[in-house]
């Protein structure tokens, strides 16, 4: 069942540890469930509060993501009457913390009027949270994309509370984004690389840096198993994938460049790009502009087993970012021996190693990410060997059981003890 705010939580198991996320289950964050489920063979009794509602209807929800949907408390979706039931009980119980805590909201929104109306309504959820998690015993919780309603309701209801760093988006505006007071006020912050931790630090106070830890996310190696090495390649073109939102950052006019330049030189391949986003009509265009439509797919949203799917048919994968964290969907195709190509940006080359891993080529270079991927069409030991070195690299570095066990004891030695 799905929790309304008026109902009474049930008693906490183990260790009891709230998770505040923007949507949960969703398509683009399905690493984000993998974590949860894996703290909770950990021994944490993970409580899992979600801004918004799935991101698909219930009907639609793999029977993972249905029974996650089933223990997860949403704040929107529900109706009026539980909010104003949440706000009601804070408002007698916390009357001082209450106004004190609004008017911090709207002065961290600033003098621009719609900024200070977007916080008005993270506090109102950050409000039904705290309520939730202080109703559910929950002495800690954690957040990813949700880290402002966190930090408003760490202040109001005393919570403490930690958040995962992704980049690059929070690094944009990090004035805006409130970096200083999030890293100052949480109990620890974890980002997904060395990278993020250094963007961090760089908006921070020093003092705060000691609490900044790169722990990285990872993916299950045997969920993503290699495709046999006996199967002989598939004939006709050559076969490139990229996953990812339809957003601006990811930089699919680039590739979709990559990929006329080597029509233009009578190369026979084919690119399935996987995703949904406010980008897919302008992506449509180039691709009919280009007269690429036999060429490059937009094959949509997909589930964990369609994503799978795709990479199992595929010769290569390429991202062509401007700006990214640690994808792990690049992970993903790295555990299934798929060679790589993506663009050195951000916490990329800590993945990556350049002619080790996958090949890394410089952003915006629609020529250079051409020329990497012609590379490995006449270099079939190359994608294999890059493949080899890939597998490993996760299963050394990335791995999700270990990455997740380093982020339990580090919830041990922050939360548990205080």
């Amino acid at each position: 069942m799905i929790y309304s705010t008026g109902d009474e939580p049930p008693p906490p198991r183990a260790v009891p540890l709230g998770y505040l996320v923007s949507q949960y289950p969703t398509v683009t964050h399905t690493f984000i469930l993998r974590e949860i489920r894996t703290l909770r063979t950990l021994g944490f009794d993970v409580r899992v509060v979600s801004i918004r509602q799935p991101d698909r209807r219930p009907d639609r929800l793999s029977p993972e993501e249905a029974e996650e949907f089933r223990l997860t408390f949403c704040v929107l979706g529900g109706g009026l009457r539980p909010v104003l039931r949440a706000h009601l009980r804070t408002l007698l119980l916390r009357p001082r913390a209450y106004v004190a805590t609004l008017l911090y909201a709207i002065r961290l929104g600033g003098w621009d009027l719609r900024r200070a109306a977007s916080h008005a309504c993270y506090f109102a959820e950050a409000v039904v949270v705290g309520d939730y998690l202080v109703r559910a015993g929950t002495g800690h919780f954690h957040t990813h994309f949700a880290s402002t309603p966190a930090l408003i309701a760490s202040r109001l209801f005393r919570i403490p509370f930690s958040l995962t760093i992704h980049g690059s988006g929070e690094f944009d505006d990090v004035a805006a984004f409130h970096m200083a007071e999030k890293v100052a006020q949480a109990t620890f912050v974890a980002t997904i690389s060395k990278f993020g931790s250094s963007q961090t630090m760089r908006a921070s106070a020093p003092r705060y840096w000691g609490k900044i830890h790169a722990l990285p996310l990872g993916v299950d190696p045997d969920d993503f198993a290699p495709r046999p090495q006996s199967n002989p390649a598939p004939a006709g073109p050559f076969r490139i994938v990229c996953v990812g939102t339809l957003a601006p950052a990811k930089a699919y006019p680039m590739l979709i460049a990559a990929i006329a330049r080597l029509v233009e030189k009578g190369r026979e391949v084919e690119l399935t790009i996987v995703g949904e986003g406010p980008e897919r009509q302008s992506l449509e265009q180039a691709i009919v502009e280009r007269r690429l439509g036999g060429v490059v797919r937009l094959a949509g949203a997909c589930n964990h087993d369609g994503v799978i799917d795709f990479y199992a048919r595929t010769n290569a994968f390429a991202l062509a970012s401007f700006a990214e964290g640690v994808p792990v969907v690049l992970m993903e195709a790295m555990a299934m021996r798929i060679p790589c190509v993506a663009t050195w940006v951000a916490g990329v080359p800590e993945l990556i190693r350049d002619g080790i891993d996958g090949l890394l080529v410089a952003p915006a270079d629609p020529e250079a990410l051409a020329n990497a991927l012609e590379r490995l069409m006449d270099d079939p030991a190359l994608g294999a060997r890059l493949g080899d070195s890939a597998r490993l690299r996760v299963l050394e570095s990335y791995n999700l059981s270990r990455n997740s066990a380093r982020l339990g004891e580090t919830f041990r030695q922050y939360c548990v003890a205080s």
